[in-house]
């Protein structure tokens, strides 16, 4: 895998593991620190009249947080990412890309916050959305004078559908429009959108590249630098940059992503297997399990399956049985750390999500959610099976 974003190393070729411990050492402080400082400061001093560090103000740049950009940028092969306080405010700056009147189409299986913004904040500044199935859907007919974009989760969030990002891309660069990705579900060591004809990717910074549920943030990656020149204009601009702090917390926990990840998925298909063979469940889905629909599409766009699985049980009564006699397991919203957490989707990650929506796409009182730990899997299935006989 070509490095050159690593150039400052003097390393040729790395693989995504070494991406992950290969700092841009161009920023490195005169101690040759090997944890990046943290840069707890909110102004820059200036050498003199018309001479500058390159850094004034922490609202519009901070070195800790630069560094951590830095690195996220060429785990994902872009030209630059942009660090946010959170996953939402990553989303609502893309959104200040359009105008009002701009059309674009979203899959209808979203994160709740995700269409909580569409259909709160984005309407009322004018945009309009069509929502379809875009694993199973062609967007071509529903693409209008006015469409701009097309925005997609893969694997989606919750119902773990698979888009094929590169058909896709052909279509929306034929339609010169815009191709959104979110990849938190995967994040940049399985999967690179931008290599596959993504325009623009996003974050949570909060899930699997913090990695240990200590701090939130967001990202943005692009290629092109007239979306990236406009995209730091409006970052600047709305204040929702990351603190050094946080940014530090997910620099640190990018050192693990690989062995974490690993380790994730390696329980995550065990759990699979182990679900989809139990009587209380009715069904699973994971990506990793050859019957999932977007199987082969996973093996041809990612390096991997990831730690994801959404499972259905009998009945909402045991359902609600699973999630208050956890133990060992984390009842929590949430996703991508190292310990195992297990979710409701209907009354946390998607509370706000019309029930039409929610029925439209299978989210229920009898579906879960789990993020895999890295818990020794032998324990993780003793809990499912005390608390499934309980």
């Amino acid at each position: 895998m070509d490095c050159s974003g690593c150039n400052k190393c003097k390393v040729a070729v790395c693989s995504i593991d070494t991406k992950c411990q290969l700092l841009d050492r161009s920023l490195m402080d005169q101690w040759g620190a090997v944890s990046f400082p943290i840069y707890q400061t909110a102004t820059f001093a200036h050498p003199g009249l018309g001479e500058s560090t390159g850094y004034d103000y922490t609202r519009m740049q901070n070195p800790t947080r630069k560094q951590l950009e830095t690195i996220v940028a060429n785990l994902e092969n872009g030209k630059d990412a942009i660090a946010f306080s959170s996953g939402m405010a990553a989303i609502a700056t893309v959104m200040e890309l359009f105008e009002p009147g701009d059309h674009f189409i979203i899959d209808e299986d979203l994160y709740g916050g995700s269409i909580r913004l569409f259909n709160e904040i984005s309407k009322k500044n004018g945009l309009e959305y069509t929502a379809i199935s875009l694993s199973n859907e062609d967007p071509t007919p529903f693409i209008k004078e006015n469409t701009k974009a097309i925005y997609l989760e893969t694997p989606t969030n919750p119902m773990m559908n698979v888009t094929d990002i590169q058909k896709l891309s052909a279509i929306t660069r034929e339609k010169k429009l815009l191709l959104i990705v979110d990849n938190t579900f995967l994040s940049p060591y399985f999967q690179n959108p931008l290599d596959l004809g993504a325009d623009i990717v996003i974050h949570s910074g909060t899930k699997f590249l913090g990695g240990h549920h200590d701090t939130i943030g967001g990202f943005v990656v692009v290629k092109d630098e007239e979306i990236d020149e406009r995209l730091r204009f409006i970052y600047k601009t709305t204040g929702a940059g990351l603190s050094p702090f946080d940014s530090w917390l997910i620099l640190r926990g990018i050192r693990t992503l690989a062995v974490r990840l690993e380790r994730a998925q390696e329980n995550a298909l065990k759990l699979a297997q182990f679900l989809k063979n139990n009587k209380h469940v009715t069904k699973v889905i994971y990506p990793g399990l050859p019957e999932h629909p977007g199987y082969e599409i996973m093996k041809k766009q990612a390096r991997g399956f990831g730690a994801m699985i959404t499972f259905e049980v009998e009945s909402e009564e045991f359902a609600r049985k699973i999630l208050n006699n956890v133990q060992l397991i984390y009842f929590a919203e949430s996703l991508g750390g190292t310990e195992t957490l297990i979710t409701y989707p209907i009354t946390q990650t998607h509370a706000d999500v019309p029930k039409e929506v929610l029925e439209k796409n299978g989210i229920s009182g009898r579906l879960l959610r789990l993020s895999v730990g890295i818990e020794g899997i032998e324990d993780l299935i003793k809990e499912f099976t005390r608390v499934f006989e309980a």
